[in-house]
């Protein structure tokens, strides 16, 4: 599975690698809080349902295919599912600034303040789930599957680069191409820009179809959308905008507590959660055949750990505790217990269960230490 877990290793790489120019070579301030969430927004949980936009795809596929493709030559049938996905992601782009469910959806990576590589990383949980409808049509006509596959993710790669913070114009590539510049208009708050340039990979589409926006606004502007500041939770952040959608009342607050951890000890623990699913990629592919018990336990930790760092982010006491438990079970159940003994997993996993202890102790201790000063400002 190294053809999986390849790209998302190497989309760490240079997110990470971005955020550290940005900070030390343009000595510009980087938020690591809004990185780490971006990084860990769900991608798990998005795994899982990407899986289940291919077997969906596959079984279209094999059983309603027209198979129109079968007497092309294989260089022209690569041509065609290039263009032809990309095609149907500007509408499917498109849908979803336009139709509210859908809106709900795709906020998420709208709510993004920060215009930079892990952006293009935040998502909500359920995107590739709303995106199974708009390719189903290359399945039909007989694109197969391993096609399909390898176009997505070339295209998701393009995608992901033009969220770069560093990336200037690119002269005559700007009228062919959706570059950085192209969208920076879409991610402005303004919906007169963000309702602009929904291409994926080509910005043509946008031309042709009137949605297109040369530049950013002249005046003062900001990235993100109107509205209550979204949740550091990815739980509330992927699930709130399709709770208040459907009218369920919902309450919840990001206030902080007593127990915050600080900046690297929640930017580390999400970089080793990330590593985990990187190795459970590795492990199972889209695993949707002979799931076991192990694969579940596996998927449900690494899916709650997000939540665990959010929480320490948000000062809560229980976010430490389900931290500890989750850097603990994770080694005790895998290594002691299955006895696991791959390598890449006995690193990952040992780290995880060092980190979670190191956590509670340097939490219990920032929690003692800022104690008196508390008692003193109410004596």
């Amino acid at each position: 599975m190294i053809d999986l877990a390849f790209p998302i290793l190497f989309m760490l790489l240079v997110v990470i690698g971005e955020m550290l120019v940005v900070q030390w070579r343009q000595r510009d301030v980087v938020n690591w809080h809004d990185v780490m969430f971006n990084l860990n927004s769900g991608h798990l949980m998005l795994w899982l349902f990407r899986g289940l936009e291919i077997t969906c795809y596959g079984y279209v596929a094999s059983h309603f295919s027209l198979s129109l493709f079968e007497s092309w030559p294989p260089v022209l049938t690569w041509v065609f599912a290039l263009f032809a996905w990309d095609f149907g992601f500007y509408w499917l782009h498109r849908a979803h600034h336009y139709l509210r469910v859908l809106w709900a959806v795709h906020v998420v990576h709208h709510q993004g303040e920060h215009f930079n590589l892990s952006l293009g990383v935040r998502n909500s949980w359920y995107s590739s789930l709303t995106s199974i409808p708009f390719f189903m049509l290359l399945a039909v006509l007989g694109v197969p599957l391993s096609v399909f596959v390898t176009v997505s993710i070339l295209h998701y790669t393009i995608q992901l680069f033009n969220h770069s913070a560093l990336t200037p114009k690119l002269g005559v590539l700007e009228s062919v191409f959706v570059t950085p510049a192209h969208h920076r208009v879409h991610h402005v708050k303004d919906m007169a820009y963000s309702n602009k340039n929904f291409g994926g990979s080509f910005i043509f589409w946008d031309k042709l179809f009137g949605t297109f926006c040369p530049s950013l606004p002249q005046a003062p502007f900001d990235y993100g959308v109107d509205g209550a500041k979204p949740s550091a939770n990815p739980f509330w952040a992927s699930n709130l905008p399709l709770l208040r959608y459907m009218h369920m009342p919902v309450s919840m607050s990001d206030e902080g507590g007593r127990w915050r951890c600080s900046n690297l000890t929640v930017f580390s623990g999400a970089l080793l959660v990330f590593v985990g699913v990187i190795a459970y990629v590795y492990e199972y592919g889209y695993g949707y055949t002979n799931v076991h018990w192990p694969q579940v336990a596996l998927f449900t930790l690494l899916a709650l750990g997000p939540v665990a760092l959010a929480g320490m982010v948000q000062g809560r006491a229980w976010s430490v505790m389900g931290w500890l438990a989750i850097s603990l079970g994770l080694p005790m159940l895998f290594l002691g217990l299955l006895r696991w003994s791959q390598g890449y997993w006995q690193v990952v996993l040992v780290s995880l269960g060092v980190h979670g202890v190191a956590v509670l102790w340097s939490c219990t201790r920032r929690r003692s230490d800022a104690a008196p000063a508390v008692e003193q400002s109410h004596g």
